[in-house]
């Protein structure tokens, strides 16, 4: 078989390599660190964890604790290695840095298949997967800008946050079209003007990222954080995004200010705040965007970010099977395609490996069911409407159960249950005639 070259020693990265090597696939893996530094990374390991040392929830009946159930039943290198490195959190997965990335080097050096490779990589051939991460070198975004266009390369995440749509205290909140035309599409939430000048102050005084040297500059350009904007003057939303001209809750009552809310998904799960990019903390996020009255009780799937982030705008340029569209040789793994996370990115390391296999061997790639964490974010990161912006796994992206619970704890483990199944079945089908034991 043919030789793959993967780019980039990260989560991703490390996950492809030990899949394909483990299917008896000579790697050559090309890890620019340190012979160039990203403004991020402090060591030249493997598979470094640049923020958290969690790799967060192991309950299956949380997103992250079933994404790594998945993982598991498909082999993760980066599970086995946060076992050796594991460090007491709780019911979280906590790891000792140091000992994680020495952790994956060695198992994925102990396979004798994996060729490291210490210089910058500028070119991607057939049979490569990229696995770069949200700091790309300028070189490869060059080359990425080729294969994919330049248009489909995003290089700053300015996101507003995601609720989920049953959090909503409906009570509070309708769904109108401003002036009443169009389809109601949007949920208002409405606040009177001591909801809203309360909102103003908290909103102006709560605490904001620090933002990295190299995140700084005329970063945000157009895309304003909501509190700079709301801290212009106490009116300045209101005349803005939170404008209430043209929205009547349906006791014919005009608000002074209107929150209002976007569907993010197929399912009508999730919700945006629309105009809400924010550099607010996630505890802050929480906070303060509970002071509008519909969100008292929110339940947030993705908190809103400003940062440096080199993502592909996946559902234009990707399949879901995490390959361009015109190169179906070629793949792409990590936060670069537009996910979120660390579990995230390794998971579609591995995802590309094993779509890489098949390919390999004459056959054509097929995602995981949608049923699962792993084949619903690849689906939204493959299908997603509107402004695209990185995601987490969630189960607002799964396709719902067929019966209706209305119990989130019971409903909860009847997916988990279902997804379980379903990526065994998946193992049991397309992985059992491309996976080789060392």
């Amino acid at each position: 078989m043919s030789r793959v070259k993967v780019i980039g020693g990260g989560l991703a990265g490390a996950e492809a390599c030990y899949k394909l090597a483990k299917a008896g696939i000579e790697v050559d893996l090309y890890e620019m660190r340190p012979v160039k530094m990203t403004p991020a990374h402090t060591t030249d390991g493997l598979a470094e964890l640049v923020c958290s040392n969690s790799l967060k929830s192991e309950d299956i009946t949380t997103a992250q604790g079933l994404l790594k159930a998945e993982m598991r039943e498909l082999d993760s290198v980066i599970l086995q290695a946060a076992g050796i490195a594991r460090v007491p959190a709780g019911g979280a997965l906590a790891v000792d840095r140091a000992l994680f990335s020495q952790a994956v080097e060695n198992i994925i050096k102990s396979t004798g298949k994996i060729n490291i490779i210490r210089q910058e990589c500028a070119s991607i051939d057939n049979n490569t997967i990229v696995a770069t991460g949200p700091l790309t070198s300028d070189a490869m975004a060059e080359e990425i800008k080729k294969l994919t266009g330049a248009e489909y390369l995003h290089f700053f995440d300015a996101v507003a946050p995601i609720i989920t749509a049953e959090s909503v205290d409906m009570s509070k909140a309708y769904y109108g079209a401003r002036y009443g035309k169009g389809s109601a599409d949007y949920l208002n939430c409405p606040m009177d003007e001591g909801e809203y000048k309360n909102f103003i102050k908290e909103l102006v005084g709560a605490a904001t990222v620090v933002l990295k040297s190299f995140e700084k500059g005329d970063v945000f350009e157009g895309c304003m954080p909501v509190e700079v904007l709301a801290a212009r003057g106490e009116d300045s939303l209101r005349f803005g995004p939170l404008r209430p001209v043209g929205l009547k809750s349906p006791d014919g009552k005009k608000a002074y200010a209107v929150v209002q809310l976007r569907k993010e998904d197929r399912y009508d799960s999730m919700l945006n705040l629309v105009g809400f990019q924010t550099n607010l903390t996630f505890p802050e996020q929480r906070r303060v965007f509970r002071l509008i009255p519909a969100l008292a009780n929110a339940e947030f799937v993705r908190y809103g970010v400003m940062h440096r982030n080199t993502y592909i705008n996946s559902p234009e340029a990707l399949t879901i099977t995490l390959n361009p569209k015109n190169s179906p040789d070629i793949f792409f793994a990590g936060q670069i395609t537009g996910v979120e996370g660390y579990m995230e990115s390794a998971m579609t390391g591995m995802l590309a490996a094993i779509h890489m296999l098949r390919r390999l061997k004459g056959k054509d790639p097929v995602a995981p069911p949608e049923t699962t964490m792993c084949g619903s974010l690849c689906k939204y990161i493959a299908t997603a409407k509107g402004g695209f912006a990185p995601m987490h796994v969630s189960f607002e992206l799964v396709s719902p159960i067929e019966r209706r619970i209305k119990d989130k704890a019971e409903r909860r483990k009847a997916l988990a249950d279902r997804a379980l199944k379903d990526i065994k079945e998946y193992k049991n089908t397309v992985l059992q005639d491309i996976e080789v034991s060392l």
